[in-house]
């Protein structure tokens, strides 16, 4: 009884994801552990099958990472004026075109950055207090992501503005004059390793390139107290590394 009560459960649920997938509305996911959580992502719209059968998803525990020659990270970031907002799943903040990162010989531009509590990455099994996941995109429409680890210390200036002015669910804001210091909020050491992946949210799409900083920043207690009563967790469980080699910046 209880199978067939779990088949029927799944099915309304793909069945609910087709029907929404069909008028446009995105599927509700979430990351508590209920019918829309992590772990039933894929069955809540067909576009979000990655979810469940990507073979190189992320987040991933960060393990056995190999040296490599890893082509230095070339930051073209400056100031610039944020657009705040709570998109029911994290925080974000929107940016004005003209800020890049340079790897190797390929450019991506800034779009935005957004949070997670804890960290969706783990190094050696170990999460972070919070990580903030900064996405760019190059001319060909791929996508590279540079994580950063946050653990409780020393508040950041750098970051003050954004935990002094977290919008509501829905909520999108812009403050005049207000600019942020993004070459600031970038730690010293620009180690990283690299590995490939996906989204850590629906579609779960692949394709994207993962850089995650070695060294960790820090935020005042304050500072992760502020987005933790917004949203107190909001990480992907860690998938499976599927024999991906994770490269270490020397």
């Amino acid at each position: 009884m209880c199978h067939a009560l779990k088949a029927l459960s799944a099915a309304i649920l793909l069945l609910a994801g087709f029907l929404a997938h069909a008028q446009g509305h995105p599927a509700h996911w979430s990351y508590e552990s209920s019918h829309a959580g992590p772990a039933h992502w894929a069955e809540l719209d067909p576009a979000f099958e990655s979810c469940a059968k990507g073979i190189n998803q992320s987040p991933i525990d960060i393990r056995n990472a190999v040296k490599a020659d890893l082509p230095l990270l070339q930051f073209g970031y400056a100031q610039a004026a944020p657009t705040f907002v709570n998109n029911g799943h994290t925080i974000q903040v929107n940016l004005p075109a003209g800020q890049t990162l340079t790897v190797g010989n390929t450019t991506y531009e800034l779009l935005q950055f957004h949070f997670h509590s804890p960290s969706e990455e783990a190094v050696n099994g170990k999460r972070a207090a919070m990580v903030g996941h900064f996405v760019h995109k190059n001319a060909a429409g791929e996508l590279a992501v540079i994580a950063i680890l946050m653990q409780p210390g020393n508040r950041h200036a750098a970051f003050e503005p954004v935990f002094a002015h977290l919008p509501r669910q829905g909520e999108s804001i812009q403050v005049d004059d207000l600019k942020l210091n993004l070459a600031a909020m970038l730690p010293a050491d620009k180690g990283y390793y690299a590995f490939e992946g996906s989204l850590t949210t629906p579609p779960c799409s692949e394709g994207v390139h993962w850089m995650v900083m070695k060294k960790p920043i820090t935020l005042g207690a304050a500072q992760i107290k502020a987005f933790r009563r917004v949203f107190n967790a909001n990480a992907r469980p860690i998938q499976p590394l599927n024999g991906r080699i994770v490269k270490e910046s020397m």
